[in-house]
C-alpha cells in the first residue's frame, strides 16, 4: 500500500510545484485527493482504466455506481460528451465553474468503469483553482467522487480523507476546510423536462431561472446516472433519527426514549433548544441553513467518533439549500438502504 501524504496547498494561489506533482502522480496512474468548493474529491485520470479501478477499490465503492468527470472548462467537454444540447450550454454558462454536474451522452472514449458501462456520462467544472490547474496540468479530465470510503459521510477536511484512506492513496492536498461542505446538483439533461437527480450545491430554485421547471427523480433507471442516489451515503455508524425543524416535542420525546434505553446520544440542532447534560453531546449550527450544510458532514463525523449510540438531527425547510440537507440526512437515517 502507498504511503498517503499530505501537502497544504492555497484555495487562492496554488503552488504551480504542488500542481505539477499530483499532476505527474495521476500521469503515473495514481490517486490525489484534492479540495472543490463541495467536498473532497478523490481524482485519476478518467481515461486510465487501471487508475479508475484503483479509486473504486480505495473506496470500496460498488461497480455499478457512476463517477462524475470533473474539467477544466467548459471547451474539455467535448472529451467525454458526444453532442452539448441548448439547455447543457444554458446552464453551463450559468452554474460552471460550480457545484452543477451534468448527465450528457457520452462519447464512448471513457473506460466503462467510469460510466458503469451506461452511455451517459455525468461532467462538472469545479470552482476551485486547486482541481482546475491540475486538470489543465494534465491535459484531460479527472474522476473526482468524494474523497471517503463508500457510504461514510462525504469528507469536508482533509482530515477526514486521511482518516478514511490512509494507506490507500498516494496523495491528499490540504487546502482547509471545503466552502459548501455538500456535493454537487446532478441535472440529467438527456431526457425532457431536465431532472434534479441529486439536489445539491445549486437549488432547485436558482436551476429553474435558467432552465424552466424541473423534477426531482424517483425512476431508478434515471436515479443510476448519478452517484449518490441508490447505494449506501452519508451514514454513519450511529443510528440517525430526524425530526423537523420546529419539532421541538418530537425531539425532547425522543432524547426521552432513548435516555430510557441507556443509550449514548448526539444531537445536531440548528433552531431547537437541548439542554447539555451528561452522556448527551450536542452540535450546534448557528446562523444560516447554508452554515448548516458545511457543518452536517463533519459534524456527523466528530459525533461517530465520539462513540454514540444515536444522533438525532434537525431537518431544516425543504427550500433552497434546504432541499439537498434533507436528502442527505434521510439517506443517512435510512442507514444506507438502497432506494
Amino acid at each position: 500500500m502507498p504511503e498517503t501524504r499530505i501537502l497544504p496547498v492555497s484555495s487562492d494561489h496554488p503552488s504551480a510545484n504542488v500542481i505539477d506533482e499530483a499532476a505527474a502522480i495521476l500521469n503515473a496512474g495514481g490517486i490525489v485527493a484534492f479540495p472543490t468548493e463541495t467536498v473532497y474529491g478523490l481524482a485519476a485520470d478518467a481515461f486510465n482504466e487501471n487508475a479508475v479501478r484503483r479509486v473504486f477499490a480505495a473506496k470500496g465503492r460498488p461497480g455499478d455506481n457512476p463517477l462524475i468527470v470533473h474539467l477544466a472548462g467548459v471547451e474539455q467537454v467535448s472529451q467525454v460528451a458526444a453532442k452539448v444540447p441548448s439547455l447543457a450550454e444554458r446552464l453551463a454558462a450559468a452554474f460552471w465553474p460550480g457545484p452543477l454536474t451534468l448527465v450528457l451522452h457520452g462519447n464512448g472514449m471513457l473506460p466503462a468503469a467510469v460510466t458503469a458501462g451506461l452511455d451517459t456520462v455525468a461532467v462538472r467544472v469545479p470552482d476551485h483553482p486547486v482541481p482546475r490547474d491540475i486538470i489543465i496540468k494534465l491535459g484531460r479530465g479527472i474522476v473526482g467522487p468524494s474523497a471517503n470510503l463508500s457510504g461514510r459521510p462525504s469528507p469536508t477536511t482533509a482530515g477526514h480523507v486521511f482518516a478514511d484512506l490512509q494507506g490507500q492513496i498516494d496523495l491528499i492536498l490540504d487546502a482547509g476546510p471545503t466552502h459548501i461542505g455538500l456535493e454537487s446538483t446532478v441535472v440529467d439533461v438527456t431526457v425532457r423536462p431536465p431532472v434534479i437527480l441529486r439536489p445539491g450545491g445549486v437549488t432547485r430554485e436558482e436551476l429553474e431561472k435558467t432552465a424552466g421547471p424541473m423534477r426531482i427523480a424517483e425512476d431508478l433507471a434515471l436515479l443510476r446516472r448519478s452517484p449518490g442516489t441508490r447505494h449506501r451515503h452519508y451514514a454513519p455508524r450511529a443510528e440517525v433519527i430526524v425530526v423537523q425543524e420546529g419539532g421541538q416535542n418530537a425531539l425532547d420525546q425522543n432524547l426521552s426514549d432513548l435516555r430510557a434505553g441507556g443509550r449514548s446520544i448526539g444531537v445536531i440542532v440548528r433552531t431547537l433548544n437541548v439542554e447539555s447534560t451528561s452522556g448527551l453531546r450536542v452540535v450546534r449550527a448557528k446562523g444560516s441553513v447554508e452554515s448548516y450544510a458545511r457543518l452536517l458532514f463533519g459534524a456527523l463525523r466528530e459525533l461517530d467518533g465520539a462513540g454514540v449510540d444515536a444522533i438525532v438531527i434537525e431537518a431544516p425547510e425543504e427550500r433552497g439549500i434546504g432541499e439537498a440537507i434533507v436528502d442527505r440526512i434521510r439517506r443517512a437515517a435510512r442507514g444506507g438502504n438502497p432506494i
